[in-house]
């Protein structure tokens, strides 16, 4: 009875300071407790002080403009396993002093850029177990300082080099389960990957799942050969699309820069294989010259061996004539007009 009776207290005390119906607060650790409450979105009346907003387990779909304008300190926000199918550019920007961010088990298809932004001091972004197919180029201005980025669990096929390299402070990033196309346009992110582990980062690694020959493959395992062709392929498309016909379709192919707005649908080579009957033209033409060239010279110098041993065999005959006394090695064959000689 007097448990109950403290508790009814408390909770009246933490009511009249302002905490939202259905939630509970706790002012010694700044912390409002509003998890597996049925909520569709970010509850109103918070407490301004608390710095840990528990959200998950709740049905919230969307998030208003102005939801966390009263709460200004947050550091922790788990909105994890509601129903966000999209998050605005500049929702969590009111929350400067924000650190983790928890997006995990949401029904989130794609990122949009500078989503991030002004969150200074973020330092976990965990977007595991959405529906994403896309991440942006960059997160947004100030969010150099994350040092844990989860993306496992998602529909990526790719991901942009350009985005990781915003991240300088990235200490571990995770890739897992993704359907990650080893084509030409992840060249770039295992680079980026090989060069992060090598300066100590953690990571679960990138297994690929396209194309079949490489499926279940490890990314750091497939060889730089095999992308070296798609480099080739792509410079030789950006070279020759301007003498191409318009079955070249070549606005969706501006140049290097223009690849990553394709996104990986297509297995990513497959816009510069039109390319490919022209390179292997150009490769059988130097081919065929090579060999003629190379026949040629080969004829050359064995015309010239030849010339040169008769060349040679004259000479010594001419020797063997004029100069017999000076030769004392000859053959018995020799010495018979050299004795009729001395007679």
């Amino acid at each position: 009875g007097n448990w109950l009776l403290v508790c009814s207290v408390i909770l009246l005390a933490h009511t009249a300071h302002g905490c939202p119906h259905k939630c509970l607060c706790y002012t010694a650790s700044k912390t409002a407790d509003c998890k597996n409450r049925g909520f569709t979105e970010i509850p109103a009346h918070l407490p301004p002080e608390i710095q840990i907003l528990q959200l998950q387990n709740n049905r919230i779909w969307r998030i208003n403009p102005n939801a966390f304008t009263a709460t200004p300190l947050l550091k922790i926000l788990d909105l994890s396993n509601n129903s966000l199918s999209s998050v605005a550019p500049g929702t969590f920007q009111k929350l400067r002093y924000l650190q983790v961010l928890n997006l995990t088990r949401n029904l989130i298809h794609y990122i949009e850029n500078k989503t991030f932004s002004f969150l200074p001091h973020l330092k976990e972004l965990d977007l595991s177990s959405n529906s994403i197919i896309r991440l942006p180029e960059t997160f947004g201005n100030s969010t150099g300082n994350i040092t844990l980025l989860s993306v496992k669990h998602n529909k990526l096929q790719k991901m942009e080099r350009i985005l990781l390299e915003s991240l300088p402070n990235l200490k571990v990033v995770l890739f897992k389960d993704n359907p990650w196309q080893c084509n030409c346009n992840i060249f770039g992110l295992k680079l980026w990957l090989e060069s992060f582990l090598y300066r100590g980062g953690i990571s679960d690694g990138i297994i690929c799942s396209a194309p079949g020959i490489r499926k279940g493959k490890d990314l750091l395992k497939v060889p730089y050969e095999l992308f070296g062709a798609c480099a080739l392929r792509t410079a030789q498309a950006a070279l020759s699309s301007p003498q191409q016909g318009p079955e070249q379709r070549g606005p969706p192919r501006p140049g290097p820069h223009g690849e990553p707005g394709d996104g990986g649908r297509g297995g990513g080579c497959e816009p510069k294989a039109k390319a490919r009957p022209a390179s292997l033209r150009h490769a059988i033409a130097t081919v065929v010259i090579t060999g003629v060239v190379c026949g040629v010279v080969c004829l050359m110098m064995l015309a010239a061996a030849v010339y040169g041993c008769a060349y040679a065999a004259i000479t010594a005959k001419y020797h063997k004539e004029h100069s017999a006394p000076l030769r004392p090695h000859g053959t018995p064959k020799e010495k018979e007009p050299l004795e009729s000689s001395m007679a």
